[in-house]
């Protein structure tokens, strides 16, 4: 009798191999409009490495990644020019060499690049047709529109990955909520269809 390969053995979603629902609850994003917004609270989420806020901006409740210095009942602004730490800016208001994260694609879409724990990127250069350079974590350059928003500041939660793990089940439960695949086994101890090493 063979096994299923894993690809195979993943894509069924079995107890194995299933992300927890409720690790996805929290959708991280941006609301529409202008004006002042309000943590309410920090909260952890499975899904996400770093911290989020929750945060009310007139009757809309939404969540964002938590920066550097969040706390509960501090205001930040969406949508002004200010470049002060946790507000919401478009990039073409960013002041060149400011450090921010969670930056939009596309103009309106909630933020989609750079939402890890402890990272952020800069703004580099503003172009003539309107783009903004934005220099990724990797050190290379990423050209964004101008109307994208993105958050000044630095991530909360650095240094996450400098704690030990003291114990196998810390890395199994950590896995187990996104659905990544752990342990990571020998390619020889694999089936043959598996891996070109399988034996």
């Amino acid at each position: 009798m063979g096994k299923r390969i894993i690809s195979q053995a993943r894509g069924k979603g079995s107890l194995s191999y299933q992300a927890r629902k409720q690790a996805f609850i929290y959708r991280v994003g941006y609301p529409l409009g202008q004006g002042s917004a309000q943590i309410l609270k920090i909260l952890h989420s499975a899904a996400h490495s770093a911290p989020l806020i929750k945060a009310k901006f007139g009757k809309i409740i939404f969540f964002n990644v938590a920066f550097n210095g969040a706390m509960r009942d501090k205001t930040f602004e969406i949508g002004g020019t200010q470049p002060v730490e946790g507000n919401v800016i478009a990039l073409k208001n960013i002041p060149v060499a400011s450090r921010v994260f969670n930056i939009e694609n596309n103009p309106g879409d909630g933020g989609k690049m750079i939402r890890t724990s402890g990272s952020s990127a800069i703004v580099h250069k503003l172009y003539d047709d309107g783009r903004v350079g934005v220099i990724m974590p990797n050190r290379h350059e990423v050209r964004v529109d101008g109307e994208c928003r993105a958050t000044i500041g630095i991530i909360a939660g650095d240094g996450r990955t400098q704690k030990p793990k003291m114990k196998a089940g810390t890395n199994h439960y950590r896995a187990k909520a996104r659905n990544k695949l752990w342990p990571k086994i020998s390619a020889v101890s694999t089936n043959a269809v598996d891996h070109p090493f399988g034996s």
